[in-house]
């Protein structure tokens, strides 16, 4: 019996390739079909939806990819929506990988133009929103296919929801969760082919694992990053109106739009709803849309799909128990998924700013207003605001204090900024001086007022815990220190945040107001309520609304946070002095080395034989720019919160900001007690921070090193032990040598003592009594010679020698000569250098 199967298997395949691709040499030319409609009545027991699906995915392993992709749009184009539709959840899996993250799909993330021109062109036209596959969705969706898609994969906070049988406040959700049957394994969400296709699309950013760190990948040249611009563009036109579906065939009219699920009225949103708005799943209820919003369902399908799937991962319970410590993270973002919140953001700014002036405000709304302008007023305040606003907070709070969080900052600045994406958007002035804000965008401001001032706080409180020597952190300052510098807009915060702090007066109607739940039955377009003309009261909501009835407002221009402005001014204070003394050392430091210190002549320093500061590695050009970022960004700082200039010379005195003799080195902040010197907490960050350290010297041996990175271990001790010997055995004669008056005397001094050792101190003056009176005689140390640099620049010397014949011998003794000429000078330059000390 399997035997029979596997032949009737292997009978029926190469028969559904010929309705799929082509007609088979062996096949019979008197039984060839038109059509697989043909096909389909002269063999209905032949032709099963199954064996289509099974063909597809042999030619997925066989087939290369721009092959697999002409027979997809073949199948499209030829095959009825009734065989069609058991196809296209294996499609969308194949395309966008699995919600487990096992499968990748065709790894949209790393296909690049540059880089696979051939497989990006093709992908890019079968996806494409008025491409092959989307032309399948439509197909499918004139038919009122559903398809499941399971509930454990959504966000945390919606698939909490849902599992607790409380129905999600996004209308996305509403009438489609489907209880499992009995002896069913969980919860799926009922969805349309439009919508099933916008699930996977969206989270394939989130449920594929991260790209590992070696694969250098722009994310801006992506095929997923141009998909998404791609979608933005096409179904939230900034002009015109949103493309009809596609018709499933020449000539044919296009799909129904699937009926619309109820929702809330877009001027709702903002408030936050109490636990009225918790509604159990038994509850949905199912009533027919406004027609007149057949017009825009997709573009609001889109959007609350990529909000939900993007960005719903924190709720505000979550996020008020994320503020412990101790909490472990549900979710974390990564760059990648930044970069395409930012360029959503930026699209519903310009799609939000296309209105027509004359229907840009409320007060203004009437019944002739289409759909999509509607859309257009409501969608960022609806849709993104809190779920936004909660995820910026968590990265504030949890993203890493490097360089990689200039993503995140990026996109904040996009959402603070509606006006770069104005079409009336102002041309820049001559003088490179920032344009003002206009007035126009008080209510933004207003409305948005905890996107400006705390999540400035947490920008403030990251800054203060960064290195800013580091020119990328430097410009991070400097970036959120020019915003907030234009004119006007410090102006427009202060505003709003006295709107916020005054008084409540007798208006007995405002917590009526606050707390009523808007309906959610009707139209998601229903009638706008009676604009709100208290601007106080909509600050007040949406502050509660993000941050909850029981918030503790932090004010941006009170006294709590200009504290924290004043110790981000002196730390940028101190990193710029930082940076330029170490600009001054790399200049110097050429200088400070002949060529016959390099070669190992020359007596070495023990306390040059650490590694030096990996800031020495920026060069010039990094430490200019990490002055100039830190010099603008302090300019900024004093305009927004008006600082005056003795304001900041008084805090640089204050942080012991006055150099030493030298003018460069400086040490931490710390205090003198009983047993030397004790660290502040001051001095603790500097010291954290690199912005000042102690000169570490070593003080004891030089011979009893530990053996370094650049020395041969072996040789060193060998070394050790014979000049050991000499020292102990030749010591008498040795400092009778180095007691004389004369030139000899001065000659051996030079080779046989340590001259740095009368120089140094001791920092803790517990230990200067101690060693105080410690001293060691004349001695010879051969440690240089264990030196992999010495020992190669002696190679290096006799490789020439030989070059110009001349023997090893005759080599060594012009070296001793060359060596004992260059001794004798270094040796009257020390003497002369004494006298004129004494």
């Amino acid at each position: 019996m399997t035997t029979f199967r596997r032949r009737v298997a292997e009978w029926r395949l190469p028969y559904l390739r010929q309705v799929v691709i082509g007609v088979p040499q062996w096949f019979p030319k008197a039984i060839i079909f038109d059509s697989p409609q043909e096909a389909t009545m002269a063999f209905p027991h032949l032709q099963q939806p199954s064996f289509l699906l099974a063909s597809l995915k042999a030619d997925s392993i066989n087939k290369p990819f721009a092959q697999r992709c002409q027979d997809l749009v073949k199948v499209i184009e030829d095959f009825p929506a009734k065989e069609l539709h058991t196809i296209f959840p294996w499609l969308v899996e194949s395309i966008f990988g699995s919600l487990d993250g096992i499968l990748i799909g065709w790894n949209l993330r790393c296909l690049q133009g540059r880089m696979n021109p051939v497989e990006y062109n093709i992908a890019m036209e079968f996806l494409d929103p008025g491409g092959p596959m989307m032309k399948l969705v439509y197909k499918l969706q004139a038919e009122d296919y559903k398809f499941d898609f399971p509930v454990s994969y959504l966000p945390g906070p919606v698939k909490a929801s849902i599992q607790e049988r409380v129905l999600p406040d996004s209308p996305l959700y509403h009438n489609k969760v489907q209880f499992p049957p009995t002896g069913g394994l969980g919860l799926n969400l009922a969805l349309n082919p439009f919508e099933y296709y916008i699930f996977f699309f969206a989270l394939s950013l989130i449920t594929q694992k991260p790209l590992p760190v070696s694969l250098h990948v722009r994310t801006s040249d992506c095929a997923y990053f141009i998909l998404v611009d791609r979608y933005l563009s096409w179904f939230l036109p900034t002009e015109g109106s949103v493309p009809p579906p596609l018709s499933s065939s020449p000539g044919g009219t296009s799909p129904s739009p699937a009926p619309r699920t109820p929702a809330m009225p877009f001027a709702s949103y903002g408030l936050h709803h109490t636990s009225l708005l918790k509604r159990h799943i038994s509850h949905q209820t199912s009533v027919n849309a406004d027609p007149a919003s057949h017009e825009i369902w997709r573009s609001e399908t889109l959007l609350q799909v990529f909000v939900e799937m993007w960005l719903h991962h924190y709720s505000l319970e979550m996020y008020q128990k994320m503020q412990s410590p101790h909490a472990k993270e549900s979710f974390t973002p990564t760059e990648e998924h930044v970069l395409v919140v930012r360029l959503l953001l930026k699209h519903l700014h310009a799609f939000a700013n296309s209105l027509k002036p004359e229907q840009a405000s409320p007060s203004t709304h009437s019944h002739a207003t289409s759909p999509l302008e509607e859309f257009k007023r409501a969608a960022v305040p609806r849709f993104v605001q809190q779920k936004l606003y909660l995820f910026l907070q968590h990265c504030f709070g949890h993203w890493p204090l490097d360089a990689s969080f200039r993503a995140v900052l990026e996109m904040w600045l996009s959402y603070l900024q509606p006006w770069r994406y104005a079409p009336e958007k102002q041309a820049q002035s001559s003088d490179s001086q920032p344009r003002c804000v206009s007035e126009k965008w008080a209510p933004f401001v207003q409305e948005n007022l905890l996107m400006y001032t705390k999540l400035f706080v947490g920008f403030l409180n990251r800054a203060l815990r960064t290195d800013l020597v580091s020119p990328k952190n430097a410009l991070m300052v400097f970036r959120v220190a020019k915003v907030f510098a234009q004119p006007n807009l410090a102006e427009m915060i202060q505003k709003g945040e006295q709107l916020f702090l005054e008084p409540e007066l007798v208006i007995p109607h405002r917590q009526h107001r606050l707390f009523t739940a808007p309906t959610v039955t009707g139209s998601f377009l229903s009638p706008w309520p009676p604009a709100v003309t208290d601007a106080s009261f909509k600050v007040k909501s949406h502050v509660y609304g993000l941050e909850g009835q029981d918030c503790k407002y932090t004010p941006m221009f009170g006294p709590e946070v200009r504290t924290l402005v004043l110790r981000l001014a002196q730390l940028i204070t101190q990193a710029k002095q930082t940076a330029k003394s170490i600009s001054d050392q790399c200049v110097e430091s050429p200088a400070g080395h002949s060529f016959l210190s390099w070669l190992g002549f020359s007596p070495t320093d023990p306390n040059g034989l650490y590694p030096a500061n990996d800031l020495d590695e920026m060069g010039q050009d990094s430490i200019r720019k990490t002055d100039e970022y830190l010099e603008k960004a302090l300019e900024y700082l004093r305009q927004i919160f008006r600082l005056s200039e003795a304001q900041l010379a008084q805090l640089t005195f204050a942080l012991g900001t006055t150099q030493d003799e030298n003018g460069k080195k400086q040490l931490p902040d710390c205090i003198v007690g009983d047993d030397g010197l004790i660290l502040t907490p001051l001095g603790r960050y500097q010291i954290i921070n690199g912005l000042r350290r102690f000169e570490i010297e070593y003080q004891g041996d030089s011979e009893l090193q530990p053996i370094r990175s650049y020395e041969i271990p072996s040789l060193v001790r060998a070394l050790f032990r014979l000049s050991s010997t000499i020292n102990h055995r030749f010591a008498g004669q040795m400092v009778a040598l180095c007691s004389r008056d004369d030139f000899l005397g001065s000659f051996c001094r030079y080779h046989l003592t340590e001259p740095v050792l009368a120089n140094r101190h001791l920092l803790s003056p517990v230990g200067r009594r101690q060693v105080a009176n410690h001293a060691r005689g004349p001695r010879l140390s051969l440690r240089f010679l264990g030196s992999y640099r010495t020992l190669l620049s002696l190679l290096l010397v006799f490789f020439v020698a030989s070059l110009f014949c001349i023997g090893p011998l005759p080599c060594s003794l012009l070296l001793v000569l060359g060596y004992l000429l260059y001794a004798m000078a270094m040796t009257l330059l020390t003497e002369r250098g004494k006298l004129h000390q004494l």
